[in-house]
């Protein structure tokens, strides 16, 4: 029985949760997915030694190209997620400043004198 079918079948059960849209409104549940999809690729992971046959080689071959497409998919989630809350911040930082726009204005002397001439 091949010891690496169980490990591919999940390996591509991820890449097609990552190839499906991901937007703001599902990003937290596919994230809460594929967490759960690695951590029991990681059990199955554990679980074999070698020696391998053949036909595992070549299916371990195919999971680490599949692996790598996984892996530049979810640096690419990462780095929309990272810009997206650069932008809530940014929000944040504008929408303090609009309300409230002498907050960060540093007077030294605090004093005005008004002389008449």
């Amino acid at each position: 029985m091949n010891r690496i079918l169980p490990i591919y079948q999940i390996t591509e059960s991820m890449q097609q949760l990552l190839l499906q849209e991901i937007d703001s409104h599902n990003r937290e549940e596919v994230i809460g997915i594929f967490q759960k999809k690695m951590e029991e690729r990681g059990q199955l992971l554990e679980a074999i030694a070698p020696p391998y046959t053949e036909d595992e080689e070549k299916l371990g071959r195919t999971v680490v190209e599949m692996n790598k497409g996984i892996e530049q998919k979810m640096k690419y989630l990462f780095f929309a997620l990272k810009n997206e809350m650069k932008q809530v911040q940014q929000q944040k930082k504008s929408t303090t400043s609009y309300s409230n726009p002498y907050k960060n204005v540093q007077s030294i002397d605090g004093m005005f004198l008004d002389q008449k001439k």
